[in-house]
């Protein structure tokens, strides 16, 4: 117990001083876990090999994280603050029409997985398991902030379809729920420096939706 609270304390420590070579670590163990993470899933990814990769033995680890929790938590909040942020920009921008908000927003989120891969694709295979039944304080935040993302999307096609703009036979609900199931789906295949580029998926994607909800 003492010693575990010795590293705490020298965790705490470090994170207040913020030094660039402290912080370089820490990035460098959470880049190595997002890919564990994806590659193995939360459940069968052990610190010690994180640790291994990153050429640091699993006591060491604990001075950058307390736990593979925390590493968890870290890779998911990287992505999903920073997309949330600009797509609240993205739909308070009134300069813009619904149509142009509704593409940005699907480029931005493609743009994110892209940015931030594998983080945000450890989020979206974890979140079932991982986040959702959770009710700690984090987990609640992030639920909070997919939901904004989700609120922003379904504002977005309710305004087109209201102003005639997108067919109305379609349920708001139903037609949301294509575009999530299209970005949330490249999880499984996307990988950045591929065959086709964030921008050239997020372009067909909105092509693809805006075709089939266009008004007759």
């Amino acid at each position: 117990m003492g010693q575990s609270s010795n590293i705490s304390r020298r965790r705490q420590s470090a994170l207040q001083e913020g030094s660039a070579d402290y912080l370089a670590k820490r990035a460098e163990l959470v880049e190595i876990a997002g890919r564990q993470f994806k590659a193995h899933g939360f459940k069968a990814t052990t610190l010690a090999e994180i640790g291994h990769k990153a050429g640091l033995d699993r006591a060491t680890v604990y001075y950058y994280f307390g736990s593979k929790e925390e590493l968890f938590r870290e890779c998911v909040r990287l992505g999903v603050d920073a997309n949330i942020a600009r797509c609240d920009a993205i739909f308070a921008d009134k300069s813009r029409s619904a149509a142009e908000r509704l593409r940005a927003v699907i480029q931005q989120l493609m743009s994110a997985y892209d940015h931030y891969y594998p983080h945000m694709y450890v989020y979206i295979q974890e979140e079932m398991s991982r986040i959702t039944g959770e009710k700690s304080v984090w987990a609640q935040r992030i639920l909070s902030q997919t939901r904004t993302f989700e609120r922003i999307v379904l504002g977005l096609v309710s305004e087109l379809i209201e102003s005639g703009e997108m067919r109305k036979d379609i349920p708001v609900t139903v037609a949301a729920n294509a575009i999530f199931g299209m970005l949330n789906w490249t999880h499984r295949w996307y990988q950045p420096g591929g065959a086709h580029p964030a921008d050239q998926v997020s372009a067909a994607f909105a092509d693809i939706f805006f075709e089939g909800m266009k008004a007759h």
